[in-house]
């Protein structure tokens, strides 16, 4: 098998491209989560949807190409996909109930959990500036929670939610990644979720609308080509060269969300993403120092 050559600038336009997409299935979530397209479905039947309509792009696309498939380490896979569902159908909770911008930015807390869980986990060392990353994205993510009796957040609360479980899901993710293709870990992951998520959506599903049926499709395929996308800009780059522009997502959910909604970010959204966003770059900074 042939691999991508290395391409830096085919690999930004990907992960470009990824970001665009990512950012519209959080827009269309928001939208099945409010009365935009018929009465609201629960954030569970939302998920539910991703991962159905997921795994048939997949599964369709392994059905043509016919990939080799080795023994899977089961455990892993069904850890990192716990995580992985649990944090979608929280952050598509989140993504209902408040401004797309301030549920992205909060999203991009992930690899600060995952620098912590990986202390115990994987056993890794965290020094002062890795800690200082942590400590400046967490304060980000207080500024956006605006922490008053006024203008407190609770969905909010969902979204650094759903960054916990996303940073755990990296633990998982940073095993497998070192035995495993990554189509096989896809094909697996939207396996195991769309069984995880069909058991957990039986008692709050509706029927949906014609029109909802269409966006949970889009999310479905958005999503799946999304991480197509990405996997193919990783192996034609290195990651900590295009991981920054993974934050293109968040001008791509801030433009949606005020087209579609009116919601535009004020200036304490952009001191907390700021923040956020600081502290997460300088976080894959010493990452790669590190590596190095």
């Amino acid at each position: 098998m042939t691999l991508p050559t290395h391409n830096p600038r085919l690999a930004v336009l990907l992960i470009v491209t990824a970001t665009a997409f990512i950012a519209g299935t959080m827009l269309l979530a928001k939208t099945l989560g409010t009365n935009v397209l018929g009465p609201p479905l629960h954030p569970l039947q939302v998920s539910h949807g991703r991962f159905l309509f997921a795994f048939i792009a997949i599964g369709t696309a392994a059905s043509i190409m016919r990939p080799r498939i080795k023994t899977p380490r089961l455990r892993l896979h069904i850890g990192r996909t716990l995580f992985g569902w649990g944090g979608v159908s929280l952050m598509f909770a989140a993504a209902a109930n408040m401004r797309l911008s301030d549920a992205t930015a909060i999203s991009f807390l992930n690899p600060v959990f995952a620098m912590i869980l990986a202390i115990p986990f994987l056993g890794e060392r965290v020094g002062p500036w890795r800690w200082f990353a942590a400590f400046t994205a967490l304060i980000g993510a207080l500024i956006l929670l605006r922490p008053s009796t006024d203008t407190f957040q609770l969905a909010g609360l969902l979204a650094v939610g759903a960054a916990m479980m996303m940073g755990a899901e990296l633990i998982f993710m940073k095993k497998l990644a070192n035995s495993e293709a990554p189509f096989q870990i896809l094909l697996i992951n939207n396996g195991l979720g769309l069984a995880i998520a069909t058991a957990a959506v039986w008692p709050f599903w509706a029927f949906p609308t014609l029109g909802q049926w269409g966006a949970l499709a889009g999310i479905g395929v958005l999503m799946a080509v999304a991480q197509t996308c990405f996997i193919n800009a990783v192996a034609r780059a290195d990651a900590s060269f295009i991981t920054p522009f993974s934050y293109i997502t968040l001008i791509f959910a801030t433009l949606y969300d005020g087209v579609l909604f009116k919601a535009y970010p004020d200036h304490v959204s952009m001191i907390g993403a700021t923040l956020i966003v600081g502290g997460a770059i300088i976080l894959g900074w010493r990452e790669t120092r590190a590596k190095r």
